[in-house]
């Protein structure tokens, strides 16, 4: 049976972080939205740690490996309908799918491409499953 995959494009999710897209995005608001210190973007981005700033002459490798991960944090946010404070905590919760890491601390490892690999399963397979709605007591 194939593996579901996500359609092409399907795979840039609206923007509910309010991060931005194009010229408006800021690489600093993904950043502080997980609590990233300089060292860590440096670590992502293989970059020195001297070389993170958020201004124009942020270094191109910081840009869009922020980008990159703003859009899978919005991903995940879809998952949630939207709700962003249900996006950090899960995030920033260990998970045991995930060898008992947090995501955020995932991305801070440099695991990134295995979180995002993960994440994009995980959305495949709920895609695939038909809706069912949960009982609510009442």
């Amino acid at each position: 049976m194939p593996q579901p995959t996500i359609g092409l494009f399907e795979t840039v999710a609206p923007d509910v972080f309010n991060f931005g897209l194009g010229p408006e995005f800021s690489p600093k608001k993904v950043s502080e939205a997980l609590s990233l210190k300089k060292e860590d973007v440096s670590h992502l981005a293989a970059v020195s740690a001297k070389s993170v700033r958020y201004d124009g002459a942020i270094p191109e490798q910081v840009r869009e490996r922020l980008e990159e991960i703003a859009n899978t944090m919005n991903m995940v946010a879809a998952a949630f309908d939207g709700d962003v404070a249900k996006t950090i905590a899960w995030f920033r919760a260990r998970n045991p799918l995930l060898g008992d890491v947090s995501p955020r601390d995932m991305i801070r490892l440099g695991r990134y491409e295995r979180l995002r690999k993960f994440i994009i399963n995980a959305t495949s397979e709920r895609a695939s499953k038909p809706y069912q709605p949960t009982a609510t007591a009442h």
